[in-house]
């Protein structure tokens, strides 16, 4: 440094020229008194820029002083100030796709961090792409953070991970401390360093494979603008004021990305669908991609295609992902070896559940633990990164379900498997009849003695259990047909029949009463089968919407019914041929059929029967364009159902009136009296929100909103569209699309003055 003075004697020069202590040119800058100290006593590298020029404005420097003190902190760094290792990471991928929302967040944080220290742990399923996430951020912010960029792999997924005094004189070497200032220190002292060693760094830490919060909290900056990325296979729950990023599966587009990416555009291009069908059996799983990716870059010989057939042979497919020494099934060991036997077992055993997600219930029964203990479980398998949550509702990546059935199956023996799924869909099964009997008149709540892990305690609470678990309790009933158990079939279609008016556009009702309809037959039950078969005929004319085929089931129901001797059954088949007949435009047999219900349920003393039938009357008047002898009709089931009070079922009371009061606006409309119209269709509308009914719902709003329409009121008109819009997935499917269509009529300025269809 010849002509040159040392960085510390000027700064101590300038300090006592302008009669500053040490504390008080602390306090001016904000550099720290032991910082300061040792820089001046030349115990400590030269500071980096920013360090400098905080002194600086401490000490009030003018320009040419000002410039000397740079001159003296540049003279005096040496290849040891910054050492190779705090500016060097692993090679990250040069063909990083996706995860444009995380990288953005990053950004976000890394500009926080300018100010003050900022941690963010990246958490994710084995093969998330978590370090790749944050070796991608590194190389882009690298210009953010000019005293270095370092990571440190905490080895989590290993046997003997090193514990944190081991891991912070490890980042201490990196940024250069001399183990003269080690030793100095000493073992107790190694924190404090540490802290101040980084507080004046503005630096990004990669803490990367980080076991759980004990190893990796104490390695939080507690001041100084650091940006600290945690990556771990846990969600480190334990740790507090940091920001936290979960991974997931790529989009299924940005999976297409990479995959392409790494096998080549040209070939990818050649077979877009085989392509598409890799990445969907690999789960969108950045691994399982990279894996697959692989296998076609190297395999030339291969097409896609062939590749997308081996992948699709389930139980072969976690041998298939595998690349050289990269292998996914090894990935999900490491998680899977960490966890408690309990935990273990959980994760074999949801395997068996059949359906994509499950809640809390469901899951104990497979375990025989109580609830509380079953979601403390659970919540371990999120916390492992083995198990995906949303809400109340638990599910398995697809690739780790097939992890975790081969674990079950090298794990279990085949009869204890077979115990758990049969325990578990008689569980399924027996709740599904005691959810779905709420809405039956002949049962409602509960009997006492129903002692159930579910709370079932309104009708409310059963409807969404039932939709919640709608595929777990559908196979496990596929599953008793398939076994012969012909009579619990029976009794749980018949327990959910009165439920599937609260569910119509499922998509499984004709399944549900087709299974049925076969048992009663196996069982020689004359009457269940009719019952069973009138179930079907209506699923096949309302969910289905289909008339012609609902007509030969209602037929062979009434064959049976007539065998049966059963009035009851032979007016339900003739209401429902009615309606088909309705809906066809078959008006003479949509009559005949309808007069002959309401003769029958009369003879049977059927009220509830016989106000079906007389609406299923007024809609033919209706549809064959007699709207007045319609409205009449409509009228009379109104007083109808007044006339009988509590001797009609609320359901049915509740449905006949909202059917009567659309059918009346429907039939005004027809007229041309629309504000009659518009006034009846807002008391239907009344009556299916307190039913709770989005299929109803859904009807009555762009019959009002129509009616609205009519009445030059589009505005008015285009909120009850909206409304249809927003009902969710049970709402009418037909309904909906309509509703989308008026919307895009009235935004190009335009609308229909018609009614829509009944």
């Amino acid at each position: 440094m010849s002509g040159q003075v040392a960085f510390g004697a000027l700064l101590r020069e300038l300090r006592v020229a302008r009669s500053l202590t040490i504390e008080g040119l602390s306090a001016a800058s904000g550099v720290s008194i032991r910082g300061i100290g040792d820089l001046e006593r030349e115990r400590r590298a030269t500071p980096q820029r920013r360090t400098v020029a905080a002194l600086a404005d401490g000490l009030a420097l003018e320009a040419p002083e000002r410039e000397r003190l740079l001159a003296a902190a540049r003279a005096g760094r040496s290849p040891s100030d910054q050492p190779a290792g705090v500016r060097s990471f692993p090679r990250g991928v040069d063909d990083f796709t996706g995860r444009d929302r995380e990288a953005a967040l990053l950004a976000e944080l890394a500009e926080e961090s300018r100010d003050r220290p900022v941690a963010v742990s990246v958490s994710g399923a084995p093969g998330a792409g978590k370090t790749t996430l944050a070796l991608h951020a590194a190389r882009r912010l690298a210009e953010d953070f000019p005293d270095g960029q370092l990571l440190v792999d905490l080895r989590g997924t290993y046997d003997s991970p090193p514990g944190p005094a081991e891991l912070m004189v490890t980042v201490l070497k990196a940024l250069g401390t001399p183990d003269r200032e080690l030793a100095k220190a000493g073992a107790h002292g190694h924190a404090a360093l540490y802290r101040q060693v980084l507080a004046d760094r503005r630096m990004l830490l990669v803490l990367d494979n980080v076991l759980d919060e004990a190893q990796v909290r104490p390695l939080l900056p507690g001041a100084g603008p650091v940006l600290t990325v945690m990556t771990s296979r846990r969600m480190l729950t334990g740790l507090e004021g940091i920001h936290r990023l979960w991974l997931g599966q790529l989009a299924a587009e940005d999976a297409g990305k990479l995959l392409a990416s790494i096998a080549g555009t040209e070939r990818a291009a050649a077979e877009p669908a085989a392509l598409a069908e890799v990445a969907e059996r690999c789960g969108y799983l950045p691994l399982a991609l990279r894996v697959a990716g692989n296998l076609l870059a190297t395999r030339t010989g291969w097409t896609v295609r062939r590749l997308a057939d081996r992948l699709a042979q389930e139980d072969r497919r976690l041998d298939v992902l595998s690349a050289g020494d990269v292998r996914v099934k090894a990935a999900f060991d490491l998680s899977y070896r960490q966890l408690t036997p309990v935990a273990a077992r959980m994760f074999r055993s949801l395997t068996l559940i059949p359906g994509p997600d499950t809640g809390v219930a469901c899951a104990a029964v497979l375990t025989g633990q109580d609830p509380l203990d079953t979601e403390d479980t659970l919540e371990e398998l999120v916390e492992a990164g083995l198990l995906g949550a949303e809400g109340s509702r638990y599910r398995l990546h697809d690739l780790l379900h097939l992890y975790a059935r081969v674990r079950l199956g090298e794990e279990e023996s085949a009869d204890a498997v077979e115990r758990s799924r049969t325990e578990l869909y008689r569980w399924l099964l027996e709740t599904a009849v005691v959810a779905g009997r709420w809405y039956d008149p002949d049962h409602g709540a509960p009997p006492d003695s129903w002692r159930g892990t579910v709370d079932l305690s309104d009708a409310e609470r059963a409807k969404d259990w039932l939709q919640t678990e709608g595929v777990n309790w559908l196979t496990a009933l596929r599953s008793a047909a398939a076994e012969g158990r012909h009579a619990d079939v029976v009794e749980v279609a018949e327990a959910l029949h009165w439920f599937s008016d609260q569910w119509i556009f499922w998509g499984h009702w004709g399944e549900v009463f087709g299974l049925a309809v076969r048992s009663a037959e196996a069982l020689g039950d004359p009457l269940a089968e009719a019952t069973q078969l009138n179930y079907l005929a209506w699923a096949r004319l309302l969910c289905e919407a289909r008339p012609r085929e609902s007509l030969a089931v209602s037929a062979r129901a009434r064959e049976v019914a007539v065998r049966a001797g059963d009035l009851t059954q032979q007016a339900w088949s003739h209401q429902y041929s009615g309606w088909a007949h309705r809906l066809l435009g078959e008006t003479d047999g949509a009559f005949s059929h309808v007069e002959a219900a309401l003769g029958l349920f009369d003879r049977a003393g059927d009220v509830h029967g016989m106000l079906q039938a007389s609406f299923n009357r007024a809609l033919v008047f209706e549809d064959a364009g007699r709207a007045e002898e319609a409205i009449a009709a409509f009228r009379t089931t109104l007083d109808t159902v007044e006339a009988y009070g509590d001797g009609i079922e609320p359901h049915v009371a509740a449905l006949t009136r909202f059917g009567a009061h659309q059918g009346t606006g429907s039939a005004l409309g027809r007229l041309g009296r629309w504000q009659e119209s518009v006034e009846h269709f807002v008391t239907s509308l009344a009556l299916a929100r307190q039913m709770r009914n989005a299929a109803v719902e859904s009807r009555i709003l762009v019959f009002l909103g129509d009616a609205l329409l009519a009445t030059d009121r589009p505005e008015e008109a285009r909120g009850y569209f909206e409304s249809c819009l927003r009902l969710g997935p049970d709402a009418d499917p037909a309904r909906v699309a309509m509703s989308r269509e008026r919307i895009a009529a009235l935004d190009g300025g335009h609308h229909t003055r018609c009614p829509s269809a009944p």
